[in-house]
């Protein structure tokens, strides 16, 4: 709970203290003893020790313990206090301490009196000797177990939540062995420029303008640009870093509008050989987790699995926590690959949760025409089914959970213009096992196992009571686009709620896999929400305009027919989760330009934006490859999250707002001035 209404005033209307009082205050806390190092805690010495104050635990009215916790320590230094003669140096120390604000920010010195294991001093016993208070914690902020603060005290969330602590420590943690992972690797770290300059590759930009009239940079939609000047550049076999993006995007739980990507590239390379890095660098970085962590829940054993790991020195330190667990570990087989089209036509997603029991069978051969009529408005539609068995086998709580899932479905869903899911519970009690409204024929040809129908659909068609069957029309079109089908995104939602209900066993694993072999260009109207790549084709390309065809078959379908071409473009994907994507690249600048102006229908000045790109290709730009792995993401996946803020120190709000800084700011008359801008009349909101 946060108490206080105006808990950040200026000290001079909170304290009511004299300017001199403050500037006093100030001065004792401006020198203050240095900490000790490690290595001189020994029984009988005198160490000092910097931390925030603990709760103040008072044995009897002359002795107390209490703990001092410096940031990013596992255990706290515990001091003790205690005194015999009322006036004694001893009483007017204790004195002290008693009045010192818990969470305060101190340094304390002391005789030790016991000492932590040999690696880590902390846990160590001191005799209190002295006590600084470097700067009061206000008296109106109110701590409690669990407390939750505003996202505009974001530092109090951070400074009192364990959770959220050891997940940024996580963080950092796997930050700093990716670099190391990575140099060993052969790679070399660059940074590219922040302030960039527009051109169309997808994504809405961030402007930012200057103080030359007309003139404005963009901020980056990714290094994707600079990473393949650099291959051109031959500075280094192998680039990465860990770069700072940014996209004028509709915000959703596990996106950002500015985020963290770890970005690579490899010359003299194809697509296979970064898939194979990609590949080795997630195994290798899963053994280092298995060594290095454990895995808590909390004491609720919440199944949505929350809590962040824990470095193993730390266990059972951390209160309210059940046995750890050790982390996951990776099989040593190669992570599965399938084809955009399998994982539209098998689950209904590019991304696909292969955790999720059954896959999406089509049943529009036999379903008959009048069920078709009542379950949407399309002609000659594709019927995807998906049957779902949850642990009961109660028809009657089937019916109950159905109710659940669609009293809360995603308003996309809820009224998806080509027609609402058709549900049938299979229920040995009433006609034709409540698949009566496909009748006798469909049916019978559904569950009789000598049918042919039958023995197709055996995953699908093998039924239970309880069983849930979800039917879902779509357009009949010659091939997919886009991320998901309506069936695809119902599944995900149903899973979802039923281990959120407890009706399916929650499954930690993690189950990696390769998206390949996507389309190399996207209709447009599939990807109304960015602007695209500002040409007349009608369609746009699926991954960025750079992007390799697969094969030499889609070299000459891109002069045929090129929204039937695939591009050597690969997704990773854990538990529904895209990871990151990256693709081999055209390296030929002739090629490239041929892409933008022939295919795309890209006008001379569109073009014009990359050529900075097209001279880099030019001059002998050796065949390169690359990969972006969503660093946010990944860290979100391993410490148990549904929603990338919890694993990112300052995040914003899904109106793209930091609350706590309170940004994004107005623009005053002076700064539009100095900029050159005026706002149109109307909305200001």
């Amino acid at each position: 709970m946060f108490l206080g209404t105006r808990p950040y005033e200026h000290a001079a209307t909170s304290t009511a203290k004299e300017p001199s009082t403050l500037w006093d205050d100030y001065k004792q806390s401006f020198h203050f003893a240095p900490a000790s190092p490690r290595g001189s805690f020994c029984v009988g010495g005198i160490v000092t020790v910097h931390g925030f104050l603990g709760k103040r635990r008072d044995i009897s009215a002359k002795a107390a313990f209490i703990d001092v916790v410096h940031p990013g320590q596992v255990r706290p230094v515990q001091v003790r206090s205690a005194w015999d003669v009322e006036g004694s140096p001893e009483h007017v120390l204790h004195q002290q301490l008693k009045s010192a604000s818990a969470y305060s920010p101190v340094a304390v010195t002391g005789e030790v009196e016991s000492v932590g294991d040999e690696e880590n001093k902390e846990n160590s016993l001191l005799r209190l000797q002295s006590i600084q208070v470097l700067n009061e914690f206000p008296r109106n902020i109110i701590v409690s177990k669990g407390v939750q603060f505003p996202a505009t005290a974001r530092h109090l969330q951070m400074r009192f939540s364990e959770v959220l602590q050891r997940r940024l420590a996580f963080r950092s943690d796997v930050a700093g062995w990716s670099r190391r992972h990575l140099t060993e690797a052969g790679f070399r770290e660059f940074e590219t420029p922040v302030l960039f300059k527009s051109t169309p590759e997808g994504a809405r930009e961030f402007v930012v303008p200057t103080r030359r009239r007309g003139f404005a940079y963009a901020l980056p939609q990714s290094p994707q640009q600079f990473k393949q000047i650099l291959m051109a550049s031959g500075v280094a076999g192998g680039y990465f870093q860990f770069a700072r993006c940014f996209r004028d995007e509709d915000l959703r739980a596990d996106r950002q509008p500015e985020f963290t990507q770890l970005d690579l590239e490899m010359a003299f390379a194809t697509g296979e050989d970064v898939m194979q890095a990609v590949e080795r660098y997630t195994k290798d970085l899963f053994a280092y987790l298995g060594e290095n962590y454990r895995v808590t829940t909390d004491d609720s054993g919440d199944s949505n699995f929350e809590a962040a790991p824990i470095p193993v020195e730390a266990l059972g330190s951390v209160k309210g926590t059940q046995p750890a667990r050790s982390f996951a570990v990776l099989p040593s087989e190669p992570f599965q690959r399938m084809s955009y089209d399998e994982v539209m036509a098998r689950f209904g997603s590019d991304k696909p949760d292969l955790r999720i029991p059954g896959e999406i069978h089509r049943l529009d051969s036999v379903v008959p025409a009048g069920f078709k009529r009542m379950i949407t408005s399309l002609e000659d539609p594709i019927i995807d089914a998906w049957r779902l068995r949850l642990d009961n086998g109660d028809p009657y709580q089937s019916r109950e959970f159905v109710k659940q899932l669609f009293d809360n479905l995603p308003p996309a869903l809820a009224k998806n213009p080509e027609g609402m899911t058709a549900v049938l519970i299979y229920n040995l009690g009433r006609p034709l096992c409540g698949l009566d409204p496909l009748g006798h024929e469909a049916f019978g040809e559904i569950t009789d196992p000598s049918t042919e129908t039958h023995k197709r659909l055996a995953e699908l068609a093998d039924f239970q009571d309880g069983d849930i069957l979800l039917l879902q029309a779509r357009k009949r079109e010659p091939f997919f686009s886009g991320g998901s089908t309506a069936m695809g995104q119902i599944r995900i939602e149903a899973y979802r709620k039923a281990v959120e209900l407890g009706l399916l066993p929650c499954d930690d694993s993690f189950r990696f896999l390769w998206v390949v072999g996507f389309p190399m260009f996207t209709p447009t109207e599939a990807k109304a929400d960015d602007p695209g790549q500002g040409g007349h084709a009608g369609f746009s390309a699926t991954h960025h305009p750079f992007t390799a065809p697969l094969t030499e078959e889609d070299f000459e379908l891109l002069q045929t027919d090129p929204l039937r071409a695939k591009a050597d473009h690969y997704d990773l994907v854990v538990n529904g989760v895209e990871l990151g994507g990256g693709s081999r690249r055209i390296h030929v600048a002739a090629v490239q330009e041929a892409v933008m102006r022939d295919i795309l229908k890209m006008d001379d000045a569109g073009v014009a934006q990359f050529g900075h790109l097209l001279e880099a290709l030019r001059a002998g730009c050796p065949p390169h490859a690359g990969f972006a792995l969503g660093f946010d993401r990944l860290v979100a996946v391993l410490s148990g999250t549904n929603s990338v803020r919890d694993v990112i120190a300052f995040p914003k709000s899904m109106k793209g707002e930091d609350l706590s800084v309170k940004s994004p700011g107005r623009l005053t008359p002076a700064q539009l001035e100095t900029y050159h801008l005026a706002l149109r009349p109307g909305k200001t909101e």
